[in-house]
């Protein structure tokens, strides 16, 4: 029997979750695919990626890779190009690369209720800061601010809102107290924010979807006191989910046999 492998690479990748989630979904899939994990550095991507066999059908890619994956594939989704980030790749002849997380953060919000916002808040201005933008436009926001320890790195989320057709403004963690109706927060896990800077980003940010999941609450949940609360699990779940159609039949958005029940396995298996 032939072998279909599959894997997340990252660095670091010892925490990763995804081996859990993929291996729940094969199961009720009845797919007797391997997934396993490997850590990648981006210096090493290229030649990582050349070593592999016709045995390997896909790569989920998570940090530092995405930019990596970006530039290894033939072809792009929407979501891919705009972000300039890809976190799944359709392997072959022409790879093919997708960014599942945009999806991930909306079936998160739609999980818990929310599938429409007027204005955003966005904290931080990385890679998922990028997939958060495009999230947003796709729930109909208008107008979204942006807050960064260095606001100068947010100049690409800026152009990034020229092409969407979404006004961007960049603040400083502190600047400012205009409420919003939504807040993205996707600061990494361990980041503590200065109390008064947190209360006052809780206190004006309407619904918090914060990236982060472990430990939790983060640090930024604990203090929120403005509305619904989303964990990064449900954006951890969704990208998988999204993912693993991809790799059953080349399609994000065309939903797996049994889907329902392939959510339920993958969900306990958080």
């Amino acid at each position: 029997m032939t072998r279909t492998r599959l894997a997340v690479w990252g660095d670091p990748i010892a925490h990763s979750k995804s081996p859990h989630l993929h291996a729940a979904a094969y199961r009720v899939l009845g797919l007797s695919w391997e997934y396993g994990r490997r850590q990648v550095s981006a210096e090493a991507f290229t030649v990582a990626l050349g070593g592999l066999d016709d045995t390997w059908r896909g790569l989920s890619l998570t940090m530092p890779l995405k930019g990596e994956g970006y530039r290894a594939a033939a072809t792009r989704d929407r979501h891919a190009d705009l972000t300039g980030a890809v976190n799944t790749l359709l392997l072959g002849a022409a790879p093919a690369g997708f960014n599942t997380d945009v999806g991930g953060i909306i079936d998160a919000l739609s999980e818990a209720g929310i599938t429409a916002a007027e204005t955003a808040r966005i904290i931080g201005a990385g890679a998922t800061a990028a997939s958060a933008l495009v999230a947003a436009s796709e729930i109909g926001v208008k107008h979204v601010e942006v807050r960064a320890r260095r606001p100068e790195r947010a100049k690409a989320l800026v152009a990034l809102g020229d092409r969407l057709g979404i006004p961007v403004e960049v603040r400083s963690l502190d600047g400012g107290r205009d409420a919003v109706d939504l807040t993205l927060s996707t600061l990494p896990s361990a980041t503590a924010l200065p109390v008064e800077t947190a209360v006052g980003l809780a206190e004006t940010g309407g619904a918090l979807f914060d990236a982060a999941y472990a430990p939790w609450p983060s640090a930024l949940a604990s203090r929120w006191s403005d509305g619904t609360v989303v964990s990064g699990l449900g954006m951890l779940l969704h990208q998988a989910v999204r993912q693993i159609r991809i790799f059953r039949h080349g399609d994000p958005a065309l939903p797996l046999p049994a889907e329902a029940e392939v959510v339920s396995a993958m969900r306990a298996a958080l």
